[in-house]
């Protein structure tokens, strides 16, 4: 059914209500009236007998003769009244004094009519009295009426109440054709109006239709400028942004689109083992250069817990994960997995979080690249920089060693053509072979083989040896050692005689600098991931732009250094995982810092081992 007839049904109930109200009101009222009217009637007519008959009376006891004509008989009376009442069933005089009929008849029982006869005469002025009376399931009127003319007589009339209902009902019925005829018309009525009323609605259900089926070129025909029309205004509106935001919406999509293709082709294509996996480590989606790296293919990975990741570095990997749910943002790191063949592979991995809308992490992201290739190329490259450096080292140590051979051999070739030694040049001979071994000690030293075994050891210690050692040589050259040591642990892992040669490096450096003595600083404190190891000089400084050649081989600014003394030191250095910083300022001085790992108290992962 359509809104409009359900509009028109709705109005006509309404209407049918009201009808259905005003004539139960109506029919009311007019019973109410009639049954009045009828009381009124009777009461009149009533006195009208009770004169009569009085009149009829009197004249009949005083004087009968020549007058009985001008009063009629009370049967005329009475037929009189009955022609010209048609609801007037019975006309009956009683005599109050002995409850006797005078006049009529009494066909119309009434069982209480006695009391109500001396009911009627009980008062000073006229009495009415009315009862209904059910004969034979008929309804009538009894009316019990005594006039003040005479108290002796009481009239009592029976009016056919069926009449009058019969009337109510013919009433009745003409009003329920006249509701029926209007509820019909008031129907015709309704449906038209509404119908014009709700004309615009159809433009506007149009344009809903259109704007669901993604049409929204055609607008609405404004018309009018009532509510609907504003309506139709508000849509043509509506429809218009809706065009506009699903073309940026479809433009967005095939921008998406793109660049979802692009991704994955990125990443399908890229050598990188590309993997998602949740917080249980659970495989949620991998890249096919995970399928060639660790030999799974996707169907067979998809669903699997850490698959990749070894029983010797779950710890490791529980670590990590606890400081990426922490919020720590973590740099590649080099690590080893497994492949399904159970093969170790040497990966550098990076790892990162995946959260929702909410920033509730939901999984994570792992890119893995295989360092086979790379750990070999490495190898070749050390190897490579060994051969540069021995290249190097030998043509200094030729370099070096040549120049007090040549000075050997002339003194030699001299002393043989002249046939006789001189004690001075014997003494220079020896100087320049004292030269020759030291570059030789030197050289064996870097060159020698060690057994190396790593321990953890309090820095703190491991330098205070170093200056007790170095004390007696520091008060030679009248110089003092300050220290500021923290009160905190500087636990390192460490070979203690390669750091303490290394110490010892720094420390005579720093003397030699120092002619006129003075003080060297020395500072050790733990900033929480380094223990950091400080030495400051007072010396003669290093020109800026001899610094960066500092380390090489052969290269010193002192006039009996090598310059092995630095590169070992930072070979020991590197060894440890350290760095080595050398500033230095031309008449200031010389800082020297040195960096090492710090481990906790208990720590024994951090270890190294080589």
């Amino acid at each position: 059914m359509s809104i409009k007839m359900k509009f028109s049904f709705f109005l006509t109930i309404i209407v049918l209500f009201f009808f259905i109200v005003q004539h139960m009101i109506s029919e009311f009222g007019v019973a109410r009236s009639i049954h009045e009217e009828s009381k009124q009637k009777m009461e009149v007519l009533s006195q009208h007998l009770a004169d009569g008959v009085f009149d009829y009376e009197h004249r009949k006891e005083g004087d009968t003769k020549g007058k009985e004509g001008m009063t009629p008989r009370p049967e005329v009376i009475f037929n009189i009244a009955k022609h010209m009442n048609q609801n007037l069933r019975e006309l009956t005089i009683f005599d109050r004094t002995n409850k006797q009929i005078i006049y009529g008849s009494y066909t119309y029982p009434d069982e209480e009519s006695s009391a109500v006869i001396e009911a009627a005469g009980a008062g000073n002025s006229p009495a009415f009295i009315v009862r209904t009376l059910n004969i034979e399931g008929n309804s009538y009127f009894r009316s019990y009426y005594t006039a003040d003319v005479d108290e002796r007589y009481v009239i009592s009339l029976v009016h056919d109440w069926n009449r009058k209902s019969e009337r109510i009902a013919a009433m009745r019925n003409d009003t329920l054709i006249y509701t029926g005829v209007s509820m019909v018309i008031m129907l015709i009525i309704s449906y038209w109006m509404i119908g014009a009323l709700i004309r615009p609605l159809k433009d506007i259900l149009w344009k809903v239709n259109e704007v669901s089926s993604v049409r929204f070129q055609k607008p609405i025909q404004i018309k009018r400028k009532d509510e609907f029309g504003l309506l139709a205004l508000k849509i043509n509106a509506m429809s218009q942004n809706l065009s506009i935001y699903m073309n940026k919406l479809r433009r967005a999509f095939e921008e998406n689109r793109r660049m979802k293709e692009h991704l994955e082709s990125f990443i399908n294509h890229t050598s990188d083992a590309i993997y998602l996996f949740d917080l249980e480590g659970r495989l949620i989606q991998v890249n096919r250069a995970f399928n060639l790296l660790f030999g799974y293919e996707e169907e067979e990975a998809i669903g699997l817990i850490n698959p990749t990741l070894p029983e010797s570095h779950k710890e490791e990997q529980r670590k990590i994960m606890k400081q990426l749910q922490a919020g720590k943002v973590l740099q590649a790191f080099e690590t080893m997995r497994v492949n399904k063949a159970g093969d170790l592979i040497p990966v550098s991995e990076t790892l990162s979080i995946i959260r929702d809308s909410e920033g509730t992490i939901r999984a994570f992201a792992s890119i893995a690249r295989d360092m086979r290739s790379r750990n070999k190329m490495e190898e070749l490259l050390r190897r490579s920089e060994k051969l540069t450096t021995v290249g190097q080292l030998a043509a200094g140590v030729a370099h070096e060693i040549r120049n007090p051979l040549t000075t050997l051999r002339g003194f030699l070739q001299l002393q043989k053509e002249t046939n006789r030694m001189s004690i001075s040049h014997v003494h220079l001979m020896l100087s320049e072979l004292d030269r020759i071994n030291l570059i030789v000690g030197e050289f064996l030293i870097l060159a020698k083989p060690q057994a190396v075994r790593f321990m953890v050891k309090d820095a703190r210690s491991v330098l205070q040896d170093v200056i007790a050692l170095m004390n007696s040589e520091a008060l030679l050259h009248n110089i003092e050692f300050t220290i500021t040591v923290t009160e905190e642990e500087c636990l390192v892992s460490c070979e203690e005689n390669q750091l303490k040669q290394v110490f010892i490096n720094l420390l005579k450096n720093a003397i030699e600098a120092m002619h006129g003595g003075g003080i060297i600083h020395l500072h050790i404190a733990n900033l929480r991931d380094q223990v950091v190891i400080t030495i400051t000089d007072e010396g003669e400084g290093i020109p800026e732009e001899m610094i960066p050649k500092i380390g090489d081989p052969f290269f010193t600014g002192k006039e009996t250094g090598t310059g092995l003394g630095i590169m070992v030191s930072q070979r020991i250095i590197n060894s440890h995982k350290g760095t080595l910083e050398i500033k230095s300022k031309v008449g200031v001085g010389t800082t020297v810092k040195v960096l090492l790992p710090a481990l906790k108290e208990g720590q024994r992962e951090g270890i190294l081992n080589i």
